[in-house]
């Protein structure tokens, strides 16, 4: 399985733009970061992105300033049914945050650099950390439904690239080193507070694919031979654009079904979206404690 479900709308049309679709250009960061200092002032310094069925995190978030991604220049709109296409202000664990209510994908028909530039406006806001989250299929026998699986590292399998074209040196650098694209100490923290919890959370490398369609058989077996654990059609976009911009990233994925080709069943969406409602309170007490511990940190 890969991270995703049933859409509501007709694959969007690209966005044209005056920078010839540059996304990652000042001035469209700025456009957008401007309409949204016209509703609010806030100043977050922790981003999240919370995947396929893990929006209830946003109700614990307090002194909430809601906005609508279509009031933002620049911004996609959400086509897929469990991601509701809202940025929300407010502060979690006492930490100021901003939080983004449904993301996008490459398969709903946007470009790499559109599907990412929520993550250049978050960075233009003044975020410095970012916390991703979605839902995945298990590639590693050892996983089960409604695990939890903190990203140690990832495998592009999207065939793009959001750096792709024109690089502006003031945004990020031409060739952003990968080495290390999930945060060492943001890991450990996790696995730490995963563990004083009593959660379940695995280390894994993650693999994206394009989807929207779910893997084969003989697909999950080249998933899982190439050293994957979990597989998903998001976050790794998310990710190199925010090592890019000289964020620290943390990602979370929540297996929502068992990827064993040899008993592989047909996979029902509504059972993805059931799991990873039934693990969100789990994530949901993980990210909280990150964003106040690694606040403190700070």
């Amino acid at each position: 399985m890969s991270a995703g479900s049933a859409g509501k709308a007709p694959a969007p049309e690209p966005m044209k733009s005056a920078a010839g679709g540059d996304l990652s250009g000042r001035k469209m960061i700025a456009d957008a970061v401007a309409a949204i200092r016209s509703h609010t002032d806030a100043a977050p310094a922790i981003g999240i992105i919370l995947g396929t069925g893990l929006g209830a995190l946003a109700t614990e978030i307090t002194h909430q300033t809601v906005i609508e991604y279509g009031k933002i220049p620049h911004f996609p709109l959400s086509t897929v049914e469990s991601h509701s296409g809202k940025l929300i202000f407010g502060t979690l664990a006492g930490v100021r945050v901003a939080a983004m209510q449904g993301r996008f994908h490459f398969y709903e028909g946007y470009s790499m650099q559109q599907i990412t530039f929520p993550v250049r406006v978050l960075a233009g806001l003044g975020v410095k950390t970012l916390l991703i989250s979605n839902a995945a299929g298990g590639l590693n026998p050892a996983f089960r439904k409604g695990d939890l699986m903190v990203i140690d590292d990832h495998i592009n399998l999207q065939g793009d690239n959001p750096l792709r074209g024109p690089n502006d040196d003031a945004v990020g650098p031409r060739f952003p080193d990968m080495s290390r694209p999930w945060d060492r100490d943001l890991l450990a923290l996790t696995e730490s507070i995963a563990a004083e919890k009593g959660i379940m959370c695995h280390r894994g490398v993650f693999v994206a694919v394009q989807g929207p369609n779910l893997e084969t058989r003989a697909e999950y077996r080249f998933l899982r031979g190439i050293g994957a654990d979990a597989v998903g059609m998001s976050t790794v976009p998310e990710n190199i654009v925010a090592v890019h911009m000289g964020l620290k990233v943390l990602g979370v994925s929540i297996i929502t079904d068992e990827c064993d080709p040899e008993t592989l069943q047909p996979v029902d969406v509504a059972e993805i979206i059931r799991v990873a409602g039934e693990a969100e309170p789990r994530l949901t007490t993980i990210f909280t404690e990150v964003v106040r511990r690694a606040d403190a940190k700070a």
